[in-house]
């Protein structure tokens, strides 16, 4: 099993590419290739053939697969791209995740 640094719902910065610079929210992520899916980023245009008469087919824009290398979570305190941190909550004894850079808490 491959754990990433990134969970569906995160706000992300992407760090290379095309759409350097931009933010998004993940969409899906797919820990057994190492990839993720932003929302508003790495756009691509597909050929969709129609699967029934009343299904429309022609050309679509969907969001692709990035690896979860290239992308940076997103602080929701301090507003920065940052690396994350592990800390242990004292109350429930859980693993948490926490900015490097604030110490904040990603929920």
């Amino acid at each position: 099993m491959n754990e990433l640094h990134v969970k569906t719902g995160d706000t992300v910065k992407i760090l290379k590419g095309k759409d350097r610079g931009k933010t998004g929210k993940v969409m899906q992520v797919s820990p057994s290739e190492g990839k993720v899916i932003v929302e508003g980023c790495n756009v691509v245009t597909k050929h969709v053939k129609p699967r029934s008469a009343q299904e429309p087919g022609g050309i679509v824009k969907a969001e692709s697969a990035t690896y979860a290398c290239k992308v940076q979570l997103v602080c929701p305190k301090c507003g920065q791209a940052t690396r994350t941190g592990r800390a242990v909550d004292e109350k429930s004894g859980k693993k948490l995740r926490v900015c490097k850079k604030c110490g904040a808490r990603f929920e």
